[in-house]
């Protein structure tokens, strides 16, 4: 029997962060998965987590499993195949390490992902970012900071890991303002800014002080600002917002319907998914795909740009209402 935990010990915490690059956020995603894996594994085994073997982990297991999470904590087929996602990313990982798992690994990737219903995205249309945008209070140091955070999230179409880590160093407001920030997969991309984007950021280099934190964007403390931190201060002001904006009301705005919202801004403008996913950061432009569902101009070209049939005409004669009364009357 091979044990179980210094196989996932070294997975999370060498493996993923410093031989494949993955972000501080996606390991944390793979350790809350593993947790609710061997937290339902020490129950149908009556063994303690940190005693469980690799043997223990089979196939059937982690159907159950699966079906678990379905059923009794109501996740969506969405979420099952995450889950899924990251036990075959780790039994990959453990087929190197113990080749006796072979067989036991490969009935494993052999179980299927779920089909599921692709909703389209929720996004903010320009006048909700607007007036999201009009909401901080300028006149004060954390207004203009919410501004410029708030703003080169939906400009750059940043992911909230994205944009509390731009460093100041990577901001350039020269003749050609733009912005450098790290992706997923350690991937760096370059992003020019607009003139009202880099405004907004000089407004806050004015007033952010000399603090020592290297990332651009501080908290009242000085620290750097933590993705609870923005998804607090986009709350607070969309709830402000939606006064001015009743599409707003009674809607939860999160940092990635921003994202959302830029990317399909941008589609608009250059009517190149191409474009959108280097914008976006994607490594597969089947992300991106997304939002040419979401997009109606794409489609409305379409249509405009096909001939319809030509169909014969006809008037439709509306029958004589005593007549129609008579007949009424004979078949009752």
């Amino acid at each position: 029997m091979t044990p179980l935990a210094p196989l996932i010990t070294s997975f999370l915490r060498d493996y993923m962060p410093h031989q494949r690059g993955y972000s501080p956020q996606t390991c944390d995603t793979y350790a809350i998965s593993f947790k609710l894996l061997l937290e339902y594994a020490a129950k149908q085994t009556a063994t303690r987590p940190s005693r469980l073997s690799i043997e223990q982990l089979d196939a059937p297991l982690i159907v159950d499993f699966l079906a678990h999470i379905e059923q009794e904590r109501g996740n969506g087929a969405t979420t099952r195949n995450l889950r899924l996602a990251a036990i075959r990313t780790f039994m990959r990982y453990v087929e190197h390490q113990v080749p006796s798992a072979l067989a036991q690994v490969g009935r494993i990737e052999a179980i299927p992902v779920k089909r599921c219903d692709q909703k389209l995205v929720r996004h903010l249309t320009m006048d909700e970012v607007r007036a999201i945008l009009d909401a901080p209070d300028l006149s004060t140091r954390s207004g203009l900071r919410d501004r410029a955070m708030i703003h080169l999230c939906f400009a750059g179409g940043l992911r909230v890991s994205e944009l509390v880590g731009v460093l100041l160093e990577s901001v350039t407001l020269g003749r050609t303002p733009s912005v450098t920030v790290l992706g997923k997969g350690r991937k760096e991309r370059c992003l020019p800014l607009w003139k009202e984007t880099a405004r907004d950021l000089r407004a806050w280099l004015s007033v952010r002080g000399t603090v020592r934190t290297p990332e651009l964007f501080v908290n009242a403390d000085g620290a750097a600002m933590t993705r609870s931190g923005f998804e607090y201060v986009l709350d607070k002001h969309a709830r402000v917002a939606a006064e001015a904006c009743p599409t707003l009301r009674g809607r939860t705005v999160s940092p990635h319907q921003l994202r959302h919202g830029g990317a399909v801004f941008m589609l608009q403008a250059t009517r190149d998914i191409r474009k959108v996913a280097l914008w976006l950061g994607h490594a597969d432009i089947r992300t991106t795909e997304v939002y040419l569902r979401m997009d109606p101009s794409e489609k409305l070209e379409a249509v405009e740009a096909v001939v319809p049939p030509g169909l014969r005409r006809g008037r439709f004669k509306a029958p004589d209402a005593l007549i129609s009364s008579l007949l009424a009357t004979a078949t009752s």
